[in-house]
């Protein structure tokens, strides 16, 4: 039985990758995010056609670029929409494996992956580190675990959480209203908000400003279309949860990894640990 997981955020994501299926993201833009949030793993250090999984895969966007650089991918995602964009995504990968499943029936054996990942999705389900013990169980000792959670602005000033509080108070009326309304709101939100915020970063840093602190400066660089995209994620979705550095930690060592290592560029955080080996 399915526990760790809510229905209602999983038909969401459904309904959000079918709008968007990141087809119309460019090429380059794509490249340069995956760098960032692949930053830490270690691609040199995997066994010959290795073989492990994407956990919560959506729309297939990250296994586009892991698949040419491992054995076997298994891609794994509660929702059949998500599912569905994902193999179309993924029809030229022929190392791809497509599993509809939650995180309590994975459908992996234990101890038997050489790396997994999982980004942008544990702070989605009820019990987080139950969520990431569960992946941690399918790895390999020695295995590499990469690890992508929603930060608790642990690493920014007052203000910023403020503001950040006010924006939740209008997700948390936003994620529940019907999908019409909220995808509407969504994108007059990435329009209004997201766009000339990200723009204006763009300008400063261009004249040699340091732009960090400015609200939405990592999306300087990208496109409308991600900019859409996050703001129907940020504002449509009603289960979210957010750690600091250190509580991510601390869920990771618990889940039996070691050797935690956390990237120091956005977005954060992004850590990477390796199945303990005793």
């Amino acid at each position: 039985m399915n526990k760790n997981i809510d229905g209602k955020v999983v038909e969401d994501f459904g309904k959000e990758w079918s709008s968007f299926d990141q087809s119309a993201v460019p090429a380059a833009e794509l490249e340069a995010q995956f760098r960032r949030y692949f930053a830490l793993f270690p691609f040199d250090q995997l066994p010959e056609n290795a073989q492990g999984f994407d956990l919560g895969c959506g729309s297939g966007r990250w296994a586009r670029l892991v698949a040419p650089r491992v054995g076997s991918l298994y891609c794994v995602d509660p929702s059949p929409a998500a599912l569905a964009v994902a193999r179309k995504n993924l029809a030229g990968s022929g190392n791809c494996r497509f599993f509809l499943s939650g995180i309590d029936d994975m459908p992996l054996e234990d101890n038997s992956m050489d790396f997994g990942y999982s980004l942008g999705v544990l702070h989605h389900v009820p019990n987080t580190q139950a969520g990431i013990q569960t992946c941690v169980s399918k790895l390999r000792p020695g295995a590499p675990f990469l690890l992508y959670l929603y930060y608790a602005f642990d690493n920014r000033p007052a203000w910023f959480k403020v503001l950040w509080k006010v924006s939740d108070m209008l997700r948390r009326i936003l994620s529940r209203s019907p999908y019409p309304l909220k995808y509407l709101a969504s994108q007059l939100i990435a329009l209004l908000v997201y766009l000339p915020l990200a723009r204006l970063a763009r300008l400063l840093e261009r004249a040699g400003m340091k732009v960090d602190h400015i609200p939405l400066s990592a999306y300087r660089d990208k496109s409308l279309y991600t900019l859409r995209t996050d703001a129907l994620d940020r504002f449509g979705t009603r289960l979210e949860q957010r750690f600091s550095k250190k509580q991510i930690k601390v869920m990771m060592l618990r889940a039996g990894l070691e050797n935690i290592r956390f990237s120091d560029q956005e977005p954060y955080w992004c850590a990477v640990g390796y199945k303990a080996l005793l």
